[in-house]
């Protein structure tokens, strides 16, 4: 990875919400590299093209045609060369069932799409600078969802 940016990916079937997604990072002035998908097929071929560069931090909707949110996380935790991965779930849904299933899978945090603007630049400035070596390490469920 290019240490000069943050490598970041957005695979969500919402274009108002990657659009709003890339305004964010672009106000926050994180040097970040910003890569999009509108579906969990277009992402999992990323993935895999073992000539694509790996984001640091995956932000991945549920939601999606195709193949969903959920079946993206369970296929990149089983890859040995994704399983590292950090996963931010970005999400409409509040429902405790896809919150405890994205947990129980292996994601990083769990995020409710903010309906404003300034709050989705305070989570995605939140998540950005957390260090997920160390943060995953001592992972439960009190610390899973973030709440603003």
């Amino acid at each position: 990875m290019n240490s000069d940016y943050i490598n970041i990916a957005l695979a969500d079937d919402d274009e108002d919400d990657r659009l709003f997604f890339t305004e964010a990072f672009e106000e926050l002035k994180i040097k970040s590299k910003v890569l999009l998908f509108k579906d969990g097929i277009e992402l999992m071929e990323y993935l895999n093209d073992f000539n694509n560069s790996l984001p640091s931090l995956l932000f991945l909707d549920l939601n999606m045609p195709k193949k969903s949110g959920l079946e993206c996380l369970k296929d990149i935790k089983a890859t040995k060369r994704l399983c590292d991965m950090a996963i931010a779930i970005y999400s409409t849904s509040a429902s405790e069932e896809d919150i405890e299933n994205t947990f129980v899978k292996g994601a990083n945090i769990y995020i409710k799409k903010p309906n404003d603007f300034e709050k989705l630049k305070k989570v995605l400035s939140e998540v950005v600078t957390t260090n997920w070596q160390y943060h995953t390490s001592g992972l439960n469920k009190d610390n899973f969802l973030l709440r603003l």
